[in-house]
């Protein structure tokens, strides 16, 4: 074993300048050891002054952290394991193992500094070679510790973004919100008890909150408002924009009977108070409920249904309009038609005739269309339900891209009526 023992100290930088006689003696003094793989050969915080120089195989040390293993440094033939222990006689920093059949010298501590002593030199080179792996030792640190900054800077970077997209999106939860109560104030939960008509209504917003809202309310004599409307955007700017144009609306039906004027006068109204960059559409009736007249005029919204049971006949409710919020002066056509007993008049916005299948399709005017003429005299109430389940039947589980809204009058007969 001696001439392998030799060879393998010489492998050591500090001995390769040492004298053949102090190898030998060196030699005489080492201890072969093996070890299989996974075999530990030191325990971090064992006490335990010998030093290992490799002769063959592959060890790597290890030193635990928060309930983990870090790994410190891998190392293989020629290379020592143990000598921080000879310099600060503290507890072994780290476990080391073997990675694969292992070879090691095993020199102690007394048998080493007998040897130095002997040659002040040899001392020297050792000194150096320590030095130089105690440096090269702190330059690993000094990388780690810049890594380990530069991740923390990171993780750092990432926890601001995050905390700033959490606070954003509760703004945006807290905004949605209030805005889904505005809007749930807004649409009517109940609709007036008049003898003439019944009403019925459904909505469903594509989004938390959607564009699309609706309202019936009282008028002097027996008059009735009917409003179906679609604001252009969505979230909390659309529910103020919708309160204020529901506002207008029936803060103007009581000063103008025409509405085209109502209208009129609440487009001026949203150009003077808001910048908003959005757009309404609104249909806007009046009922006479005495005679069953509707007077209506139609800001760009989608055209009414009419529909009466005991002829069959189905008609669009015509009028020309464009969009209020937008411009100065608009074009708004007043249009009056004469409504019977058990007319069916159907308000909708454009939510349910754009609804789509997956495979494009949309459901279009004139399927709805032949859902209003097969509804015969079914209450309001049912013909809404009866809409909305025909719409999710189409669209077969398809995401729906735009809010949907219905409101639905079913007159009754009155004395004075015509025919």
């Amino acid at each position: 074993m001696k001439p392998v023992g030799v060879e393998a100290l010489r492998s050591l930088p500090f001995l390769q300048e040492a004298d053949p006689e102090l190898l030998e003696e060196l030699a005489d003094r080492v201890r072969e050891r093996h070890f299989r793989p996974g075999q530990a050969m030191l325990h971090e915080g064992s006490s335990g002054r010998e030093l290992y120089l490799i002769v063959e195989g592959l060890v790597e040390a290890v030193r635990s952290y928060e309930g983990h293993e870090v790994l410190l440094a891998r190392r293989g033939p020629g290379e020592l394991i143990g000598e921080m222990a000879l310099i600060d006689e503290k507890p072994r920093s780290a476990t080391v193992r073997a990675l694969e059949p292992t070879r090691v010298l095993e020199i102690s501590e007394p048998d080493l500094r007998a040897i130095l002593a002997n040659d002040p030199a040899l001392l020297y080179e050792a000194a150096r070679g320590l030095s130089a792996r105690l440096r090269q030792a702190d330059l690993t640190r000094i990388a780690e510790l810049e890594r380990n900054n530069r991740e923390l800077a990171q993780a750092y970077h990432e926890l601001k973004e995050a905390q700033a997209g959490l606070l954003e999106k509760e703004r945006l939860e807290h905004e949605l919100d209030l805005a889904r109560g505005l809007q749930q104030s807004i649409l009517p939960q109940t609709f007036p008890d008049v003898t003439g008509a019944n009403f019925a209504a459904q909505s469903r917003p594509a989004r938390q909150v959607g564009g699309d809202f609706y309202d019936v309310f009282r008028l002097s004599g027996e008059r009735v408002g009917l409003v179906m409307a679609d604001v252009s955007d969505k979230g909390m700017s659309a529910a103020l924009y919708m309160a204020l144009t529901r506002s207008l609306i029936r803060s103007e039906a009581r000063h103008h009977a025409s509405p085209r004027d109502v209208l009129l006068s609440t487009n001026r109204l949203l150009l003077e108070i808001t910048q908003a960059n959005m757009f309404v559409t609104v249909f806007y009736g009046v009922i006479e409920l005495a005679n069953g007249a509707l007077q209506y005029a139609r800001a760009g919204h989608d055209y009414p249904l009419l529909f009466n049971p005991d002829t069959g006949a189905c008609r669009t409710l015509v009028g020309r309009g464009i969009v209020l919020g937008c411009l100065e002066t608009v074009s708004l056509e007043e249009m009056t038609v004469h409504l019977h007993p058990s007319d069916l008049l159907v308000l909708y916005t454009d939510g349910i005739t754009d609804a789509n299948a997956s495979s494009g399709e949309f459901f279009g005017i004139e399927r709805l269309r032949d859902l209003v003429c097969a509804t015969g005299e079914l209450s309001p109430q049912r013909v809404c339900d009866l809409l909305f389940e025909q719409v999710d039947r189409f669209r077969a589980g398809a995401v729906q891209y735009d809010d949907m809204a219905v409101l639905v009058m079913r007159m009754q007969n009155q004395s004075g009526w015509p025919g």
